[in-house]
């Protein structure tokens, strides 16, 4: 299986701060990747440079085989950000089918894209009088209704409830099964164990990039979050050591 994000030695910094260091990675084609850690990880401006609307210090990244940020990336690329990114004054309908005509698409695409973020009920309501879990799942529907082939998803189901999560994640999965690739941010470790893969990032370090299933086995855990606190204490072990080794 090929891949449809390569990312090596990346290297982003913000102001005086190193955000990424020398991150290398690969998001698999037709499946879903989680990418996982605490806030101010590092996740946003990852995606941010696979997007190819951050600046970076070094290193490269490849999306669907060209450079991010390519101009004939634009409508393959889906990319839903922390913040609702639709028009408070219109419509989840009407904002959908705006979305959907950039694409060429057609009313009833936008219309099933909202019914399948869950706001059928809420698509005559003005996305401003919407809750907070809802205006993201308007920005969902307009990032899902071109069908884009990469989907990079920030934090997608912080603030849904119980239920809503399962949907959407189950959404995630239909679309991975059909050859979309997607790529979730979450701070949430509990849903490390619904993605196909996992890039766990913490303090702009990459410290596992592997399937759910493979990281219990190096760790010897079946509890995702131990396994991943174990990773997090061997990796700033190793830290320490190399630090001595070279003072």
């Amino acid at each position: 299986m090929d891949d449809g994000v390569v990312v090596r030695d990346l290297v982003v910094d913000r102001g005086r701060r190193r955000v990424l260091q020398s991150i290398s990675c690969a998001v698999p084609r037709g499946q879903v990747t989680g990418l996982l850690g605490p806030s101010g990880s590092g996740k946003t401006t990852l995606m941010r440079a696979i997007v190819g609307v951050q600046t970076v210090n070094s290193g490269t990244v490849t999306v669907l085989g060209r450079p991010a940020g390519a101009p004939e990336l634009r409508h393959r690329v889906g990319y839903l950000t922390q913040a609702p990114s639709v028009y408070a004054d219109l419509t989840v309908r009407e904002n959908a089918r705006y979305f959907a005509a950039l694409h060429g698409r057609s009313h009833a695409e936008a219309d099933r894209a909202v019914t399948d973020v869950g706001l059928a009920e809420a698509a005559t309501q003005l996305v401003g009088t919407l809750s907070g879990g809802q205006r993201s799942r308007a920005s969902l529907a307009c990032a899902l209704v071109g069908e884009p082939e990469l989907v990079i998803l920030d934090e997608p189901t912080v603030g849904q409830d119980p239920v809503l999560r399962a949907d959407l994640w189950a959404r995630f999965h239909e679309m991975a099964a059909a050859g979309t690739t997607l790529l979730v941010s979450s701070h949430v470790m509990d849903e490390a164990a619904r993605c196909d893969r996992l890039l766990l990032i913490r303090d702009g370090r990459l410290i596992a990039d592997d399937t759910p299933d493979a990281v219990r086995a190096t760790t010897g855990v079946d509890d995702l979050e131990e396994a991943f606190l174990r990773l997090i204490r061997a990796s700033e072990a190793g830290q320490g050591h190399a630090g001595e080794e070279t003072r």
